[in-house]
């Protein structure tokens, strides 16, 4: 058996692995030209989290990953007005939980893939036919691939999706927001946020720091717009968004890196009635977006292609393993989305009175038992549909 899988992001990189350990011959395809380096600090937990632990991938993850003591909302002058011990936020997911740059998720996948997988960077899908017993995807070079299984891993601007489902516009839904992320090359700025996730406590936009082990300095930005379009200069855009906020924010701005450096995009989900045509199956981003707001993008993708693998490698055919893995998977993702909407108050509030209730929250969140339900109203129901199978390497 033979598969295609389009984008070599958490999801793609997990069922590259999992289907090479089945002995499927695997092709995943990259359209960016090498790994990407952009990018945010995930909290990684839930779903993905076990599907990590039983891939053997929880002591790299571990190394990677960042100790955050806690999430700090500040003023104009950098002074505390609220936050959450990070350590009290994890209990409420029973510790199994750990702070990654989502970059460094992608590099443990790829240094676990084995080197019989043919992973191309630079190139992508053109066309797509089915072929009856099969499906022949065109590249962008011109060159043909015909497999058993095509997979859409290709993120929420999915190329595949578009191919075969039509139009981005018609599966996007937009949440009334935008969000940047870059990282400076800052050292004055690493001591005020080391060893915290700060961030402006402001109404309608809100821009965080954290420091990387490097020295450097992440920048993760979100303001409220109605505008679906990306702009034309995404640093313009930035610094006339964020220009008047205080504390560190002027410096970031400052050395904001150029238009096409920086990581700039909606805050979005994407809702399909049907995550698969014939041979060829979304997962990931491309099937089910859930937006930063519910914060398992990363778990999902990995837990949800591991799902797809596990029903692939039941023993049916490829369309019913498929249309097995989307009855399974589909209530998990949807739950999420759901988690993710409602949370979008707490993320950013909109007025001055939402903001202060929650600083309230916060304050409550001090109390014992508080922190696990204001972890659980923020994530959504706790989940075993990807806890079934993967045990191990296949």
């Amino acid at each position: 058996m033979k598969a295609v899988i389009c984008g070599a992001g958490i999801a793609g990189l997990t069922l590259a692995q999992r289907l090479d350990g089945m002995g499927w011959d695997v092709v995943v395809l990259e359209k960016a030209h090498g790994p990407r380096e952009q990018g945010y600090m995930v909290d990684f937990f839930g779903p993905g989290y076990d599907a990590a632990e039983a891939m053997g991938l929880l002591p790299r993850l571990t190394e990677l990953g960042y100790q955050v003591d806690e999430v700090a909302y500040v003023d104009e002058g950098g002074r505390r007005r609220a936050g959450l011990d990070y350590g009290r936020f994890a209990q409420g997911v029973g510790g199994r939980l750990l702070s990654i740059m989502r970059p460094d998720l992608e590099r443990a996948l790829r240094e676990a893939l084995p080197g019989r997988v043919d992973v191309r960077y630079g190139t992508g899908p053109r066309h797509v036919e089915e072929t009856g017993d099969g499906v022949s995807v065109t590249l962008v070079d011109g060159r043909v691939e015909h497999a058993d299984l095509l997979v859409g891993a290709d993120g929420i601007h999915s190329t595949v999706r578009r191919l075969v489902f039509g139009a981005e516009d018609r599966f996007l839904r937009h949440l009334g927001f935008h969000t940047a992320a870059f990282v400076l090359d800052a050292p004055g700025l690493l001591p005020e946020v080391d060893g915290r996730f700060c961030l402006t406590d402001t109404v309608g936009r809100q821009m965080g720091f954290y420091g990387l082990r490097d020295g450097n300095v992440a920048v993760f930005a979100v303001h409220r717009s109605t505008e679906h379009e990306h702009p034309d200069d995404a640093r313009a855009a930035l610094r006339a968004e964020y220009g008047g906020l205080g504390w560190l924010v002027p410096r970031a701005l400052e050395r904001c890196p150029p238009h096409g450096e920086l990581y700039y995009d909606h805050v979005a989900q994407i809702v399909m009635d049907k995550w698969s045509r014939g041979r060829t199956v979304l997962t990931g981003d491309a099937a089910h977006a859930v937006s930063l707001l519910a914060g398992q993008g990363a778990s999902l993708g990995m837990a949800g292609a591991c799902v797809l693998a596990e029903e692939l490698g039941r023993g049916g055919s490829v369309v019913e393993g498929v249309a097995a893995y989307e009855r399974r998977w589909r209530p998990v993702a949807e739950d999420r989305q759901r988690a993710g909407r409602a949370a979008a108050e707490w993320f950013l509030p909109s007025t001055e009175a939402r903001l202060r209730v929650r600083r309230a929250a916060m304050r409550l969140s001090a109390l014992p038992g508080v922190s696990r339900l204001l972890m659980r109203s923020l994530s959504g129901k706790p989940s075993s549909a990807a806890a079934h199978g993967h045990r191990g390497t296949p």
